[in-house]
């Protein structure tokens, strides 16, 4: 009698660990088990792409710069910058919830401003909403309002965040 109660409990606990693992399996989506090595921005449609090894992941609708067409040349001139860029650190107290540094300028950033005798500007991230604003995301993610940064909602930079790592490389065009 024993020996048929400890197979039937073996067994009833094998089927509720599967059941657990599969649906703790669920939970996860395949974007939050791969690896994010690059981050694509296109501007001209507004979207972001989170690529593991060549292949789309995630991908994020985004607000920019007021004035998204062109590479940022200067200072407030209120435009995403244009190129290859690494995402160089988060900063979590930030005036927009969270974000993750764009490593602009680079160098051929500073060469162009210093030709035209202007800041090439700097600062510029993926973030979330203002703080106190995120109620207001449904409205402000239509339009672009950044002074040239990539704004995600609050979920979503949330998940940015857990997904890419400092030191991904990001490509921005147009």
């Amino acid at each position: 009698m024993n020996t048929i109660f400890i197979k039937l409990t073996t067994n009833l606990l094998t089927k509720i660990t599967v059941k657990i693992l599969l649906l703790i399996a669920s939970l996860f989506s395949s974007a939050s088990l791969a690896w994010v090595d690059l981050v694509m921005v296109d501007k001209s449609d507004n979207k972001m792409y989170l690529l593991s090894s060549g292949k789309v992941i995630k991908e994020y609708h985004v607000a920019l710069g007021k004035n998204p067409e062109g590479h940022k040349e200067q200072e407030g001139d209120k435009r995403t910058p244009e190129g290859f860029y690494t995402l160089d650190y988060k900063k979590e107290d930030s005036a927009f919830y969270r974000a993750m540094h764009i490593s602009y300028p680079n160098q051929f950033d500073l060469d162009n401003a210093e030709q035209k005798g202007v800041s090439a500007g700097g600062l510029i991230m993926i973030h979330g909403q203002r703080n106190n604003f995120e109620g207001l995301a449904r409205y402000t993610q239509k339009s672009n309002w950044t002074n040239g940064c990539i704004a995600l909602t609050n979920p979503e930079i949330d998940e940015f965040m857990a997904l890419v790592e400092v030191g991904t490389q990001i490509h921005i065009k147009w």
